[in-house]
């Protein structure tokens, strides 16, 4: 259950340390930067689990998803990837939709493992867990749109 907490906590991180160094050194706080590389970390955390929870992210699948654990170590490289353009300002806008494409698109694997209790990151409260985790997906879809996307858009327009 701590899941959710760690992952709050990686995307707020750089922010939250960024606006306490500026407000200490009087410096204009660079939002966008920050808020990109919070997302990043999350990220790259989401690929860690790919690598370290193997076995319980395959339970996550149905079983009818063929080649389930290909299939987890593909997608926790497209996670890494992802985390590391988050980075690179040259691919920060298009790996911030890409994340927003991800998280959409592997919901349902939460959803599933939600409602066959798997015992990983909060999943095995069974249903419930969704009360926890749905707002968690808008949170970081949010997070990558409004903070990463629009900002970054509206500092474009602005110079």
């Amino acid at each position: 259950m701590t899941t959710p907490i760690i992952v709050l906590i990686l995307l707020t991180l750089p922010l939250v340390v960024a606006f306490l160094i500026s407000k200490v050194r009087g410096l204009e706080l660079n939002v966008c930067l920050f808020t990109f590389w919070g997302l990043g970390i999350a990220f790259i955390f989401f690929s860690i689990g790919h690598i370290v929870k193997t076995e319980s992210m395959v339970e996550m699948l149905p079983i009818w998803v063929p080649f389930r654990q290909a299939v987890i170590y593909l997608t926790g490289l497209l996670e890494v990837v992802i985390g590391i353009a988050l980075f690179i300002p040259k691919f920060q806008v298009n790996a911030a939709k890409s994340a927003i494409i991800v998280l959409v698109i592997f919901f349902p694997a939460n959803i599933y493992a939600a409602f066959n209790s798997i015992g990983l990151g909060g999943h095995q409260w069974g249903p419930i867990y969704l009360l926890i985790r749905v707002p968690l997906q808008f949170i970081l879809i949010a997070w990558a749109y409004f903070l990463c996307i629009k900002v970054h858009n509206k500092l474009l327009h602005r110079t």
